[in-house]
């Protein structure tokens, strides 16, 4: 009875383990058959099997060509029947992917962030007038408290003018602006009052939570 044991590894190699071992039986079955007509009649039937293991994909026609392609695949493509979709490659399916092109930004000051570039780049499109020097002033504002977030300290406003000139190619030159930015003081103590807000909501969160679990062990009269 021990001599009759079959372990998974003296078995056949599931090309896709996820169908199980039937599933391959079943093609392999499909593969040896003397007529194409017995081949798509089984090749069907298994299709159909295969899609009553996720009932809710099973009529979706990009899930349908999906399947027809795990069955050529799991029958090493040694199954001659008719697909709706067309019979896959194995020269096709062995390509590797062409490599994805990462943007590779290697920003100066870095602690300003690629977003403030895309911002300035939209700022250089803009007519001169009351939008755009408002705009302008926003970026340099937000540059400075990307500076203080980096650097826990203060700046002088001419830093960042300095900086804005630099990132938009001499296009904004606030250097000789008489209009000041927002107080370094100001900028640090609103983004760390966000932070103690967070703070302070998730110790209500919790305080309560343990209030309502000592008032469901309280005895009742």
């Amino acid at each position: 009875m021990i001599d009759d044991i079959e372990y998974n590894t003296e078995r056949e190699h599931l090309i896709i383990p996820e169908y199980g071992r039937h599933i391959q039986k079943m093609i392999n079955h499909a593969k040896i058959q003397e007529t194409k007509e017995e081949r798509n009649k089984l090749a069907k039937s298994i299709i159909a099997v295969m899609g009553n293991m996720q009932p809710h994909l099973r009529d979706v026609a990009d899930f349908q060509h999906k399947l027809w392609d795990q069955l050529f695949i799991m029958a090493n493509f040694e199954l001659d029947a008719d697909s709706p979709y067309g019979a896959p490659s194995k020269e096709e399916l062995s390509e590797r992917p062409e490599p994805l092109e990462y943007p590779q930004n290697f920003p100066k000051y870095r602690f300003y962030g690629n977003n403030i570039k895309t911002m300035i780049d939209v700022a250089n499109t803009w007519e001169d007038g009351e939008m755009k020097e408002a705009l302008t002033y926003t970026i340099a504002n937000h540059m400075k408290k990307c500076f203080l977030n980096w650097n826990k300290d203060t700046v002088e406003d001419y830093v960042i003018f300095n900086h804005l000139f630099e990132l938009s190619d001499g296009k904004i030159n606030l250097k000789d602006s008489e209009e000041s930015l927002t107080d370094s003081g100001r900028l640090m103590k609103a983004s760390s009052g966000k932070k103690y807000a967070s703070n302070t909501n998730s110790k209500k969160t919790s305080n309560h939570k343990k209030s309502n679990n000592l008032n469901r062990n309280r005895k009742r009269y």
